[in-house]
Parts: structure tokens; sequence; C-alpha cells
């Protein structure tokens, strides 16, 4: 038996699907599955949002470029990379459910990922870079969300502009050389598990 045979073996089948909130920021879903051996079990809760860009940015001096900001969930002020949301041609905060519709990566009325990393640096940081590397595209959390994280790397950043925030977002540059990132991490203060893990990619390619 091939390895698409034992996973179709492992799959769960979605029988019902309830949208608890279902508008231009998120879909949260509850939802019942049938299991491999016959039996059915809910509610199961997963919730879709859009895609979004993770940028591990380093500049002219070997700097990394961090922001600061209020984390509502956890309640904390958060040391991180520059990220954010992949625009979306119909303005919504979220995109089709890939789980249900079959796809495995980003939604193809969506702002190229590249293309949204390289706002994102210049709007929270106000830099801009020619030097670019697609990391790794990744699910967001598998367990519960059906967005997916692109994660780049941008050497030889150079100032350009000022911030240019959103309405929400309240946001501090702070440059961190390598070794300040690794304490931080070490110490719990590098909060956003995909951006650790941006970080450790990021390392790989020196």
């Amino acid at each position: 038996m091939n390895q698409n045979s034992n996973d179709e073996a492992l799959a769960w089948e979605e029988i019902r699907t309830d949208h608890i909130v279902q508008d231009e920021w998120i879909d949260f879903r509850r939802s019942a599955y049938r299991f491999p051996d016959g039996r059915v079990f809910e509610p199961f809760y997963s919730y879709s949002r859009r895609d979004y860009v993770v940028i591990v940015a380093s500049d002219e001096e070997g700097n990394y470029l961090c922001v600061r900001q209020f984390r509502q969930g956890i309640g904390e002020v958060t040391t991180e990379f520059p990220a954010g949301g992949i625009e979306r041609s119909d303005g919504k905060e979220y995109g089709e459910n890939r789980a249900q519709a079959g796809k495995g990566d980003g939604s193809a009325d969506a702002e190229d990922a590249l293309d949204a990393a390289k706002r994102e640096l210049r709007e929270e940081t106000g830099y801009e870079s020619d030097e670019w590397k697609h990391l790794l595209t990744i699910p967001s959390n598998a367990t519960i969300a059906d967005n997916y994280g692109y994660v780049f790397m941008a050497k030889n950043c150079r100032k350009v502009s000022s911030q240019s925030l959103d309405e929400t977002e309240y946001l501090n540059v702070k440059k961190h050389s390598a070794d300040e990132i690794e304490a931080l991490i070490a110490d719990g203060k590098f909060q956003q598990a995909i951006h650790v893990m941006a970080w450790l990619l990021a390392q790989r390619e020196k």
C-alpha cells in the first residue's frame, strides 16, 4: 500500500459545519466529523483568516529590524519581526476554506506574497531591500486554522521613508543584533512561534 492510500485511511470526513461567526474579519466554525472507524464526534472548532507574511530583515550593518506592539491574545507588548496580512482583491480578511476546497497553498485572488512582504516591511519600518529570499510557506496552525504563513528573508535593508501604519497599528521599530535576538528567544521574550521558526530558518542561510 502506498503512502497516499495510508493517508486516505486516516482522513476524517466533515459531515456538518455551523458558522458561529462569519463576517468580513473571520469565519469561525463548529464542525462534526466522521472518523475512519465510522464514529462521529463533535464539536471541532476552526477558523479562516488571511494568509500573511513574516520578514526576517537585516540592515546594512547586520542588525535585525524588529517591531514592538501589543498582542491582545497574551495581553503583552511583544518583540517580533515585521509581518502582516496578504491583501485580498475582495477586501475580506479571509478566503474560501482551502481545506474544503482541496487547496494547500495561497489563495488565487490574493496579493502576491513577495509584494505583500515588501509592502509590510516598508509600511511598518520605512525600510526597503533589493535582496529577498523566500524561506518557507507553512500552515499557520494546522490544528485549528486554514491560513498559511509565507516566511521571507531580506538583507541590506535601507531606510527610505517614515512608517505608514494602518489605523489599528501602534508599533515601534527596534533594531537588535543576532546575539540579542538569541537572548530574547532563550528568555521567552520573542513570543511569536512562527517568528522564532523564521529566525532559525534564516540562520541556516548564513
